[in-house]
């Protein structure tokens, strides 16, 4: 294609050449973002509720057309090579997301605050007699850190299953010098609150709280 016959930028007057007419990949998975790349600034609608529904699916359909009437490209092999750019980044971001999602967790898993307490809890004659063995950790552990250079704070919760029923163990504990050291470990299982570090081991018997 000559300058002559390169349309692109025109707006609405614009002819779409038919080689790069179909659906954008880029589009339906960046949405706004690639929008803001392609000039289509359309692709904002994915910001209004129920619209933000169908908006991915109108922009992969008509992804190619919005762009090559609202950018000026040098030719249609440009125009090709960036959307297939757009597209891999798309692809990229959707299949990092479960990571990202999923990684504040496993690092908490693989935490030494966390193989500290459940090494404690495994071992605490209370919560086996209340849960029976063998104990298997919940997937998920939830909670926060907070660090200080070696030192650290970590606040932690997940479940602990037996054959006898399941708890939730809360975790609280220090890092000073690089070395974890539990402050505090408790089991709540079938309404009993089992503390197996930070006081006197025993089994408290939780009542409801009366309004």
């Amino acid at each position: 294609m000559d300058n002559s016959e390169n349309t692109s930028g025109f707006g609405k007057k614009a002819h779409v050449p038919s080689e790069i007419r179909g659906w954008n990949w880029g589009a339906f998975f960046l949405n706004w973002i690639w929008g803001i790349g392609n000039s289509t600034y359309i692709s904002f609608l994915m910001f209004v509720p129920l619209v933000n529904l169908v908006m991915p699916f109108i922009l992969g359909a008509k992804g190619n057309e919005w762009a090559w009437r609202n950018r000026t490209w040098r030719s249609i092999d440009q125009f090709k090579k960036t959307q297939r750019k757009w597209a891999w980044s798309g692809l990229l971001v959707i299949l990092l997301i479960p990571f990202l999602v999923t990684f504040p967790f496993i690092a908490m898993k693989y935490s030494g605050a966390y193989s500290l307490s459940l090494r404690a809890v495994k071992n605490n004659h209370l919560v086996i007699r209340e849960l029976g063995q063998p104990l298997r950790p919940g997937f998920f552990v939830t909670g926060s850190f907070s660090t200080s250079g070696e030192n650290a704070n970590a606040i932690l919760r997940y479940s602990i299953t037996g054959p006898k029923g399941t708890g939730e163990v809360l975790v609280y504990a220090t890092k000073h010098a690089g070395h974890w050291r539990l402050q505090q470990v408790v089991v709540h299982a079938s309404g009993r609150r089992i503390v197996v570090v930070g006081g006197s081991q025993a089994i408290i018997a939780i009542h409801p709280t009366r309004i």
